[in-house]
């Protein structure tokens, strides 16, 4: 008794499905973050968004994310990624890319009123990109007084 061959397009789809929830899992698992000379590029999952700073006006640490809607994104364990509108200012959308919901936050506002909440898995990494972002915002205040 001879078993059917399985035809070779079933193959590659499924080495593709492999290959595509792969990469998924990666974009989504933690937060991408690049470091220019006049920006930083965040990635997380879908989400990607370029600050240059001097957009940027404040940065604080936070322990809470205020209340707020979702338009779109997700909320798994302790992950909360997605794009958020505030039920006072609802034009506005408000970002969050937080990896550790139980950690401290990195509160950015930019262009005026746009605000973006992030942290890392790791709260020292996250320590360090808010020191990193103070300093920037700091010295992109000084030249603009100047």
């Amino acid at each position: 008794m001879k078993g059917k061959k399985r035809h070779w397009l079933w193959n590659i789809l499924i080495i593709l499905a492999v290959i595509v929830s792969i990469l998924s899992f990666m974009a989504h698992y933690k937060n991408w973050i690049w470091k220019k000379a006049d920006r930083i590029q965040i990635l997380s999952g879908i989400y990607y968004i370029e600050l240059p700073f001097n957009s940027m006006n404040n940065v604080s640490m936070v322990s809470k994310i205020p209340s707020l809607d979702r338009k779109n994104g997700f909320s798994a364990w302790e992950k909360e990624k997605g794009i958020f509108k505030d039920s006072l200012n609802e034009e506005k959308p408000v970002y969050i890319y937080v990896d550790n919901l139980n950690d401290q936050k990195i509160k950015l506002t930019y262009k005026d009123s746009l605000q973006l909440f992030i942290n890392l898995s790791d709260s020292t990494k996250t320590k360090e990109l808010y020191l990193y972002l103070d300093e920037k915002i700091g010295a992109q205040q000084t030249q603009l007084k100047q």
